[in-house]
């Protein structure tokens, strides 16, 4: 079945607005696992507005399931990741003052950049997903440089989802059916959520893997984090 990792963010960036320690994010995360997240996934930006270097490595030594750090590969987050040595980790083309991610990797133009960063978390024992754009070209190129994965940036697919469920779908399937003939572990993300979420594992089965975190967290203000975690876990069956 696909595994549902939960992104806590915006946990820590509740923590971070009052300062202090509450929410903690590291009781936060292994409350996700016991009742029933597969994952956890941080994203630890420069400027520490969420999760925090302290933080990574603090849920490294806690978090029994699968720990997935995303981030763009600076010197920095490559340090952090190497030390933090996580399940995963998820390579994405942000910013440093990016709000969110909002495109893929071009995984032939950048090539000559992401294979030895990809070599060296692959030879630390560490699984790299690259995310990228629905194109099956950037597929392909994530293939050539022997990425583990690839993440498919499902923005796109939740902003049309509700008017255009069809074409919504469409969009993605060239890129999902090229992961799985070239035997590529296939993960998607972001703005993934309760009204949408089904529809795409329904068409794209194969999913290893969903990060969610911003609608997951909202859910979660309603619901209460434990109910939340069971009614996505219910459409990933």
């Amino acid at each position: 079945m696909t595994k549902l990792s939960v992104n806590i963010n915006k946990v820590a960036t509740l923590r971070n607005a009052r300062g202090g320690n509450l929410p903690d994010v590291v009781r936060f995360a292994q409350d996700c696992e016991r009742f029933g997240a597969q994952g956890i996934t941080v994203h630890p930006r420069p400027d520490e507005r969420h999760i925090r270097r302290t933080d990574v490595f603090a849920l490294s030594k806690v978090v029994s399931t699968e720990f997935n750090i995303e981030g763009y590969p600076d010197e920095r987050f490559t340090d952090i990741v190497l030390q933090a040595h996580p399940t995963q980790v998820t390579l994405v083309p942000d910013s440093p003052d990016q709000l969110t991610s909002n495109h893929g990797w071009n995984t032939i133009a950048k090539a000559d950049m992401l294979k030895p960063l990809i070599d060296l978390y692959k030879s630390n024992g560490i699984r790299v997903s690259l995310f990228v754009d629905p194109d099956p070209e950037m597929v392909e190129g994530a293939c050539r440089l022997q990425a583990d994965r690839v993440e498919l940036y499902t923005g796109p697919y939740a902003e049309i989802y509700a008017e255009k469920p069809t074409e919504a779908l469409k969009m993605y399937e060239a890129a999902a059916v090229k992961a799985r003939q070239l035997g590529l572990g296939l993960n998607a993300g972001h703005d993934l959520s309760l009204l949408n979420l089904k529809a795409f594992h329904d068409a794209f089965p194969w999913t290893a893997e969903v990060s969610i975190g911003h609608a997951l967290i909202a859910d979660a203000l309603y619901l209460g984090i434990e109910q939340t975690i069971i009614k996505y876990k219910s459409l990933l069956q």
